[in-house]
């Protein structure tokens, strides 16, 4: 009888070092390591300095003289730089009536030579790769992007392959979101995120400004980078994701037509940047520091930021009373006591000097961002994540520092 208890107390032992060695497990296997990426640097003779963006305006004959100081003025006040690279197409001056051809020549560039570059640089194989995730938002051929990159490399037949098209900026955010979910279904494996963007096909030669915007803001380039769940990888990887916070506030009228894909009073196809994009992106960096502060920042902060926030609100309801009470600025949050590195999304440089105003951050903050859009092949779409996080790598490097967390 005195067996009886020991075996049911050694059986309990087993089976609660059973659950704590699979969900240690499990911990591990849900870490998701940057191992390496590439960032595509066009060729030369497709570079786009300020003389040749001057020479392909002059070739619009639609355009008035009040139109090409309009464009003269974006384009100094972008902040893009003289690194900067548009497709052949344009260059060539057949911007007017672009091909599919031109569109998929562009692509391929960058497939053929970011992707075999990380290859390179990383050691692994092609047949490595367990997870492929390709976005491009202003492109969408038959057969897709991903299944291109497929047959360029010759991947596995039970490669989990996807294709994003159409989500915009935050397309780069939202492939590593889906390359870190598929990892986490999976053992030890591979994933290869893919970002671009398409210029060839979607210049917009017209007289509306709100669709000429784009033609200053957007240039060619793309970034390739390789991701692993697999514990062995972990010595050998620049960065850790270690969370990841997403915001889609699309069922905002406003939001949703910021960025948009249509046709101007001529039937000519571009991108319309409307006056609510600054609005809308202030609204989704709002939702998701809400949801990314508690997850960074130090318990200490929250408590002086919440006990500040409550004497504000203790104030006003004095001040409403009748009774005397001081003001007091705004309670802010003091994200540098969680964040090592801020990524700023390179939208312009009234885009980073606001930011830099609302998160009260200095010069050397944002000095990444700045350089990802004036020496960084300026505004990318999708791929400005892994740019931006390739200048704050190279600039914490030059720092003697070590990221470790960061903030899109």
């Amino acid at each position: 009888m005195e067996l009886l208890p020991l075996l049911t107390a050694l059986l309990l032992a087993h089976a609660l070092a059973y659950l704590a060695w699979t969900a240690a497990a499990r911990r591990r296997q849900s870490r998701c390591y940057l191992l390496d990426y590439v960032c595509h640097k066009p060729r030369d003779g497709r570079k786009i300095t300020t003389e040749t963006a001057g020479d392909v305006i002059q070739r619009n004959k639609r355009l008035a003289l009040s139109d090409y100081r309009f464009l003269l003025r974006v384009t100094v006040r972008s902040g893009i730089g003289e690194e900067t690279y548009a497709p052949q197409s344009i260059l060539e001056g057949r911007e007017d009536a672009p091909a599919l051809r031109d569109a998929l020549d562009e692509m391929d560039a960058f497939i053929d030579e970011a992707i075999a570059e990380l290859f390179a640089r990383t050691g692994f194989a092609p047949r490595d790769v367990d997870v492929l995730v390709f976005n491009v938002s202003m492109l969408s051929p038959a057969p897709s992007l991903a299944s291109r990159v497929v047959r360029r490399y010759g991947l596995r037949e039970d490669v989990a392959a996807y294709n994003l098209t159409g989500m915009g900026c935050s397309a780069g955010l939202v492939a590593l979101d889906l390359a870190r979910n598929a990892l986490r279904t999976r053992r030890r494996a591979l994933a290869l995120v893919v970002s671009s963007e398409s210029i060839a096909p979607n210049w917009y030669s017209g007289t509306d400004r709100s669709m000429m915007l784009a033609n200053c803001l957007f240039r060619s380039g793309g970034a390739a980078v390789l991701l692993s769940n697999d514990p062995a990888h972990r010595g050998r990887a620049k960065m850790e994701l270690s969370c990841l916070v997403r915001a889609h506030i699309g069922a905002n009228d406003d939001a949703h037509v910021c960025a948009l894909q249509r046709e101007d009073a001529e039937g000519r196809v571009g991108i319309s940047l409307s006056k609510a994009l600054p609005k809308a992106a202030v609204r989704a960096f709002a939702v998701n520091l809400r949801r990314l502060a508690p997850r960074v920042l130090p318990v200490a902060e929250l408590a002086r930021f919440a006990s500040r926030l409550l004497s504000r609100q203790l104030l006003a309801h004095l001040r409403s009373s009748g009774k005397k009470a001081g003001g007091g600025d705004a309670p802010r949050i003091d994200f540098k006591t969680g964040v090592d590195h801020f990524c700023l999304h390179p939208g312009g440089t009234a885009v980073i000097e606001a930011v830099k105003q609302s998160l009260g951050l200095d010069d050397g903050d944002v000095e990444p961002s700045r350089m990802t859009l004036h020496r960084g092949r300026g505004r990318t779409a999708s791929a400005a994540t892994r740019r931006r996080a390739s200048t704050t790598h190279t600039w914490s490097s030059l720092a003697g520092s070590t990221t470790s967390k960061a903030t899109h």
